[in-house]
């Protein structure tokens, strides 16, 4: 089983890259962040002519918005409200082989690390520490995925440069601490470090502003698969998938796969 993690920055406008992608890496269930659409406008046919027939989401206009697209059913579909806002950052449901699937979107958190000086941040701190509460209660499912733009890179080996990244939102110790913790309470396994040596660098994201982003290469890991311990016996792989970031009109956050034997 293929699974795969992309921030897509808008649905329809990426419905092209989103073909594209399937067609290659031929996955069978694909969530999706930032797909920025209510549910009445999402291209629900032409997903589904991609193979795509099991659809759950969450969407909202022009901002944020999650979906799982499946080629298997997907059961006991839910969403959670984080923070108390109904701002669409999560669906879950439950795959075949009884894994529970998590899709998040984890606010970006604004320019400035002060939760006193900027709402943004203070949400995204809250956002964490309500992941690491939830985590806990969803200990009780012995197979489960979680993936998404989580929008921290919490280890230093996770930015072009930790020194450089410390003051900056998404690397600040307040998030990587935050994030950590999450991972800790829920007993999340972080799935692309397992198949990637602890001192190399990993990214998933690389800014628009670069004018070619390869050659200056300054990517930050913002997104993740963590899986419970059950469930990372039985992964074969976790790796990002750069290619999609030189393609047309791209987004700037690349794919991350994994691929599972089933049980």
């Amino acid at each position: 089983m293929k699974i795969i993690t992309w921030n897509i920055n808008s649905i329809r406008l990426r419905l092209p890259l989103l073909r594209r992608l399937a067609s290659e890496l031929a996955p069978d269930v694909i969530c999706l962040q930032e797909i920025k659409t209510p549910e009445a406008h999402f291209p629900f046919s032409e997903v589904s002519d991609m193979g795509f027939v099991h659809i759950a989401l969450s969407g909202m206009k022009g901002y944020n918005g999650v979906a799982i697209l499946s080629r298997l059913p997907l059961m006991e579909i839910s969403v959670r409200e984080w923070c108390g806002k109904k701002d669409a950052r999560h669906i879950a449901a439950t795959l075949p082989d009884g894994t529970r699937l998590h899709n998040l979107y984890v606010p970006a958190g604004g320019d400035v690390p002060d939760a006193g000086e900027n709402d943004k941040f203070a949400h995204k701190l809250q956002f964490l520490d309500e992941m690491a509460e939830w985590g806990a209660e969803e200990k009780r499912h012995p197979r489960r995925i979680l993936v998404g733009d989580l929008n921290v890179a919490p280890l230093p080996e996770d930015v072009w440069s930790h020194r450089q990244m410390l003051p900056v939102v998404s690397h600040t110790p307040m998030e990587t601490e935050r994030l950590v913790a999450a991972q800790k309470a829920g007993g999340w396994i972080d799935l692309m470090r397992c198949f990637t040596q602890p001192e190399q660098k990993l990214y998933t994201w690389w800014s628009y502003r670069a004018h070619d982003w390869r050659a200056s290469n300054r990517g930050r890991r913002l997104d993740h698969i963590w899986c419970s311990p059950e469930v990372a016996e039985n992964a074969r792989f976790c790796m990002p998938v750069p290619e999609p970031r030189s393609w047309d009109r791209p987004s700037d956050h690349v794919p991350v796969m994994a691929e599972f034997s089933l049980p």
